[in-house]
């Protein structure tokens, strides 16, 4: 084989360019995802859809109605007492409208859950009907 008659080889060196531009619009496509995530008072990843989720939400409810979990814009504990017998109340319908389907741990969860929060309730409506 002469020089004329070799093998060509075309080395096609775009494809690198092009991967590279791939993995640069994917990577600017999941930070914009991530920034609308967690824009606009988004939370980012969510906790999974299920009972302990539903019952926590409400606890977490109660609790910051009672002052046990501040108020994330001033820092400072509130009180509403008729926010937190609302969020009780609610938990206790579920638990009424549970009745059968739980596991035996989801029932144990729920009514020491319940009975917590009631005798939280109690102390601290005490205390302030007392100041």
């Amino acid at each position: 084989m002469t020089d004329s008659e070799s093998p060509k080889i075309h080395i096609d060196s775009d494809w690198k360019a092009q991967a590279q531009a791939e993995k640069e619009r994917l990577s600017a496509e999941a930070e914009q995802k991530t920034d609308t995530d967690q824009g606009a008072g988004g939370m980012g990843e969510m906790p999974p859809a299920n009972f302990e989720t539903l019952i926590g939400t409400f606890v977490t409810q109660a609790l910051f109605a009672l002052g046990a979990i501040p108020d994330p814009r001033t820092g400072q504990p509130s009180l509403s007492l008729d926010l937190a017998r609302h969020n009780i109340d609610m938990l206790t319908v579920v638990s009424d409208k549970t009745k059968g389907n739980l596991s035996k741990e989801e029932e144990e969860t729920l009514a020491t859950t319940l009975y917590e929060l009631r005798n939280r309730y109690v102390q601290i409506s005490q205390a302030a009907r007392q100041q």
